[in-house]
C-alpha cells in the first residue's frame, strides 16, 4: 500500500495537534451556547460525512471540551472516481429532529464544493439554529461551488489524497496520516 503513496502531506503528528487546536477553537465558540443548562439540544450537533470524515470526527470530538451529540449522513459525488459527477446522493435523512440546533457539518475534505452545497441545503431544510462547517482539509484549487469551510485543517495542494479516513476506491482509509497517491494509481 505505502508503494501507492508519493509524498506524506500531513504527520499523525501535525494532524493530532491541529485536531485538537480545532477542538479547542469549536469548545470556545459553543461554550456560551451549552453554558445555560448543558442540555442536549443547546449544544452542537456533530453531523460526520460519512465515509471519509469518521476517523476526524472521533479525533475531533474528543477534543472537543463540551457535551455534544453525533449523528451521521453519508453523501457522495465521487463514488470510485478520483473527480466529482457533478450528481450528490445523499444516504438518509435524520432519525431525530434538529430543527433549532446548532449542527457543524464534519468533512474530511472540502474540494469541489458540490457536496457541501448539497449538504448544506439539506440541512437548512431542517431549520437549524446554526449550521457550521468543520473540514480537515480545504482545496481550493478544485472548487466549482463557492463555498467556504467555518473551520478548516489544513489548506491541501491540488493533488489527490489518501489516509485518516480519506480513500480511493475505498482503500487508504486506514493510514496514520494523509498523503497524496501516486497519479498512475487512479489515472
Amino acid at each position: 500500500m505505502k508503494e501507492d503513496l508519493h509524498d506524506i502531506l500531513f504527520t499523525e503528528e501535525s494532524l493530532r495537534n491541529r485536531v485538537a487546536e480545532l477542538g479547542a477553537h469549536i469548545t470556545l465558540d459553543y461554550a456560551n451556547m451549552c453554558a445555560d443548562s448543558g442540555r442536549a439540544p443547546t449544544c452542537p450537533l456533530l453531523v460526520g460525512i460519512l465515509k471519509g470524515s469518521f476517523i476526524f470526527l472521533a479525533d475531533l470530538s474528543r477534543s472537543i471540551d463540551l457535551n455534544c451529540e453525533i449523528r451521521f449522513l453519508s453523501a457522495s459525488s465521487y463514488g470510485f472516481s478520483s473527480v466529482t459527477s457533478g450528481r450528490v446522493k445523499i444516504g438518509s435523512e435524520f432519525d431525530s429532529d434538529i430543527t433549532g440546533r446548532h449542527v457543524i457539518l464534519i468533512e474530511d475534505i472540502l474540494d469541489s464544493g458540490v457536496t457541501m452545497a448539497a449538504l448544506r441545503k439539506f440541512i437548512s431544510r431542517h431549520e437549524p439554529k446554526s449550521l457550521k462547517v468543520c473540514a480537515l482539509l480545504d482545496k481550493p484549487a478544485r472548487r466549482q461551488v463557492q463555498i467556504d469551510a467555518d473551520y478548516v485543517g489544513f489548506v491541501c495542494p491540488d493533488e489527490f489524497v489518501v489516509g485518516y479516513g480519506l480513500d480511493y476506491a475505498e482503500r487508504y482509509r486506514n493510514l496514520p496520516f494523509i498523503a497524496s497517491l501516486k497519479p498512475e494509481i487512479y489515472e
